[in-house]
């Protein structure tokens, strides 16, 4: 049997998925690991967050990882950083407006290979 990122047809998913893995085993850092396995599950099975749930469950400057979409219904009102495997359009402009920064989840891994102080939601 094949595993999933084998027959992942995205290859910048494909390569995400073994990034994380490795970022896992070399900075001992669990949260990659866990989100590889997220991305690694069916695409129907991801997350798709509003900013409403962001809004409600973030802290002003907190770092939050979506390991999906994330979709634009809602406000924000707290300036946060937000990394995630996409983002509507919607969403970049409220939290950009919202003095908040729109992240890949590469870039959140580049920044922060340990993986401390970030939320995941889903």
């Amino acid at each position: 049997m094949k595993k999933t990122t084998e027959t992942k047809s995205n290859p910048r998913l494909a390569a995400l998925i073994v990034t994380l893995k490795d970022a896992s085993r070399v900075h001992e850092a669990n949260i990659w690991r866990e989100i590889a396995r997220r991305l690694d599950a069916p695409r129907k099975n991801y997350a798709e967050v509003n900013l409403s749930k962001i809004d409600r469950y973030a802290n002003e400057g907190e770092t939050i990882l979506v390991p999906g979409k994330v979709l634009g219904s809602g406000a924000l009102n707290l300036p946060v950083k937000v990394a995630a495997l996409d983002f509507s359009e919607a969403a970049v402009s409220k939290i950009t407006g919202a003095n908040g920064t729109c992240m890949t989840i590469e870039d959140l891994l580049r920044d922060n290979p340990k993986g401390s102080r970030v939320r995941i939601l889903r």
